[in-house]
């Protein structure tokens, strides 16, 4: 299944991604230690009598061989062939053809070590001679660094993915062809450690410099959040960790008793907010009833805040009010706060049933939609709002938009009023909601089975990638629906030149 989806601004992915450098001892252990590995293999991990750590073998050559099959093996589980042409399955056969364990017991009588191992055969075709193979072989090697290569006009995005309790971040690239038609496709992937929840796109320059390209992860069960960066290819660990476990012992008989990082957070992260104004800080909303937000740079949470009673589904910045951010929970609650002044209580909307996700409306400050576990989605403004706790303030409207729950939402960053939606029952719509009378122009069937993320592209505003329970990418081009191009054609024939359309 794709849990999330999120869009890669045009021409900040690096053309040619880097090769990570190979994993050192320490993080290898630090893997086996984590668990990844074994999570990645067959039914892993499951065992009662297992405490919780793996004593690894390392002292002698036979232990050093055993690891390194091991992690090959498991790596090899957790990762499809890229483009790139690594696959850790090549590299475990690879290493049980060499059967370094028997090295020393071979018999190496009868081999010429300036042979080439083919015998010193006579070939009746240039084909079928090796050695006369390379250019071909070097036009192979020409096309595969095409396919690596990601250009200017390529757009990038990145999925959060599950299959057979192997979760990964899947960079995905839609290009056009010469013809014009779309083509769709797995560029490389990431191995991370637990189902992912959520993502959030940030910049924030983590490895210096003035722009970085690197993605925030939700996990469930794990209390921490990953930034990997979106450019290094077959990397094995997360450039920072915010949050997480700092110890965790397990005694015979009692309970597991667990120590967190300080400020980090107990309980599965269920959204992320990235601040495009203040590029370091990042919100999060966690299953243990709080939000926090961190500054990545330093890796550090600034501010924790205790205004829920249940598990906190979405998080959103304000487009025009970088310092107003908007949080939604499972106790039927959507809460404001503004950074500006932190000793105001903020103020609040009761709704009728879980958040599941919040938006800003990107063409006006006052506005914002919220999607329900029942299938309605809500349009408030917030100038309506009182702080009063007694108050309630009305909804601009209530749409009842699908027969299920409506995990995604995203309005069109070009052109006003246009809202989609995405629901567990399938169907994702797109709405009008000019004068706070929403009408649906359009629905489809995007064959994605339920519908967890949903997200319109900045540079090709009318692009909507979609993801669910089926595990495929779906992008829809919106602009070629009639109703869409009745409505909102002045708007299409703007985003043409910028999707080079």
């Amino acid at each position: 299944m794709i849990s999330a989806v999120s869009w890669v601004p045009k021409g900040v992915s690096k053309p040619v991604p880097a090769v990570a450098e190979p994993p050192t001892q320490e993080e290898i252990d630090e893997l086996i230690k984590s668990g990844i590995l074994d999570k990645s293999g067959d039914g892993g991990g499951n065992d009662e009598d297992d405490e919780g750590e793996m004593e690894v073998e390392t002292t002698s050559e036979g232990g050093e061989v055993s690891q390194a099959l091991e992690v090959a093996k498991a790596l090899g589980r957790a990762s499809k062939v890229t483009k790139s042409g690594s696959n850790y399955d090549d590299i475990t056969e690879g290493l049980k053809e060499l059967d370094m364990d028997n090295y020393d017991e071979e018999d190496n009588d009868g081999i010429d070590l300036f042979s080439g191992g083919y015998g010193d055969l006579y070939y009746p075709s240039n084909d079928m001679d090796p050695y006369l193979k390379k250019d071909k072989d070097d036009d192979e090697d020409s096309e595969d660094s095409e396919d690596m290569t990601i250009n200017p006009n390529d757009a990038v995005i990145v999925c959060a993915r599950n299959e057979d309790d192997i979760s990964q971040l899947e960079i995905w690239l839609y290009t056009e062809t010469e013809d014009g038609e779309p083509d769709v496709y797995v560029h490389h992937d990431i191995i991370i450690s637990a189902f992912p929840l959520c993502t959030a796109w940030l910049d924030c320059p983590l490895k210096g410099g003035d722009k970085g390209n690197f993605i925030a992860v939700g996990l469930m069960g794990e209390p921490t959040i990953e930034i990997w960066d979106l450019d290094i290819i077959d990397e094995v660990q997360p450039c920072v960790v915010l949050g997480g476990i700092a110890e965790k012992k397990k005694k015979k008989g009692k309970k597991t008793s667990i120590k967190y990082k300080e400020d980090s957070h107990t309980d599965s992260v269920l959204g992320l907010a990235w601040n495009k104004e203040y590029r370091n800080i990042l919100a999060s909303a966690s299953a243990d009833k709080q939000v926090k937000i961190w500054d990545v740079a330093t890796g550090k949470c600034n501010i924790t805040m205790e205004h829920h009673t249940d598990k906190v589904q979405a998080v959103a910045w304000n487009h025009f009010a970088p310092q107003v951010l908007l949080s939604g929970s499972f106790d039927h609650s959507i809460v404001l706060k503004d950074g500006r002044v932190p000793t105001h209580s903020g103020y609040k909307w009761t709704v009728t049933a879980d958040v599941e996700s919040l938006a800003w409306d990107p063409h006006t400050e006052h506005s914002f939609v919220v999607s329900l576990e029942d299938g309605t989605v809500q349009g408030f403004d917030i100038r309506a709002a009182t702080s009063a706790p007694t108050s309630e303030s009305k909804p601009s409207f209530t749409l009842h938009a699908h027969d299920k729950a409506v995990c995604g939402i995203s309005y069109n960053p070009l052109a006003p009023n246009l809202l989609a939606t995405g629901s567990t029952d399938k169907m994702v719509k797109l709405w009008d909601l000019s004068n706070n009378q929403p009408s649906c122009i359009a629905s489809m069937n995007p064959k994605a089975g339920a519908v967890f993320s949903i997200s319109f592209s900045q540079d090709n505003p009318f692009l909507l990638a979609m993801g669910g329970s089926k595990g495929k990418l779906e992008v829809w081009d919106t602009s070629y629906d009639a109703a869409v191009a009745q409505r909102f054609g002045s708007y299409i024939k703007k985003s043409r030149p910028q999707s080079g359309a």
